[in-house]
């Protein structure tokens, strides 16, 4: 696996409108690990990736119908079986954050790369996926180095009270222990 110029290269691509350009792409410098599944729970679905997208059909399902509005993209999507999309070039400014804080510093979207895992914050995640973002999470490291183990967190660490993501099902232990094993990417 390589980063070139801000692609994965084993990343699917499935470009997203939903971005735009950081302030300062040299500030690159935190790790925000998300989940999501569209409709919650559902896990075998396009749903999220057109949501990324801007395409979601919103009357397809009774949930969406809170999205409506809403312009959300990732830089990185991993599903259940390890699949890895891309929809944001990690130069650019992913918008998964939202309103958010990290160490006092505001906007997070500005300085981070967000990495979305299909999932809940109600079921465990599965080995693919901790597997895939251990190696993505070597590489982003590599090739970003002011993201530091320090530096990776969970939407809820930047969002607290609004945002409960990855949830108490994500194996942070596990997560590290991966990446401390050194995975080769």
């Amino acid at each position: 696996m390589a980063i070139i110029d801000g692609i994965l290269s084993q990343a699917k691509s499935t470009a997203s409108s939903h971005y735009n350009q950081r302030p300062n792409p040299e500030d690159i410098s935190l790790l925000v690990i998300h989940n999501i599944s569209l409709p919650p729970g559902d896990f075998n679905g396009q749903f999220v990736e057109q949501f990324f997208c801007g395409k979601l059909d919103f009357a397809s399902h009774p949930s969406f119908a809170d999205l409506e509005n809403l312009k959300v993209s990732s830089h990185l999507f991993i599903r259940r079986d390890g699949e890895l999309i891309q929809f944001v070039n990690l130069n650019d400014r992913a918008w998964h954050a939202g309103v958010s804080e990290f160490e006092g510093r505001e906007n997070c979207n500005d300085y981070s790369i967000g990495i979305e895992l299909e999932g809940t914050d109600f079921e465990a995640f599965t080995e693919l996926q901790y597997k895939k973002l251990s190696q993505v999470t070597l590489e982003i490291m590599h090739n970003y180095p002011k993201i530091t183990n320090h530096r990776i967190c969970g939407h809820s660490d930047i969002a607290r009270g609004r945002k409960t993501d990855p949830g108490p099902f994500f194996d942070w232990g596990y997560y590290r222990k991966l990446m401390n094993a050194g995975l080769p990417a």
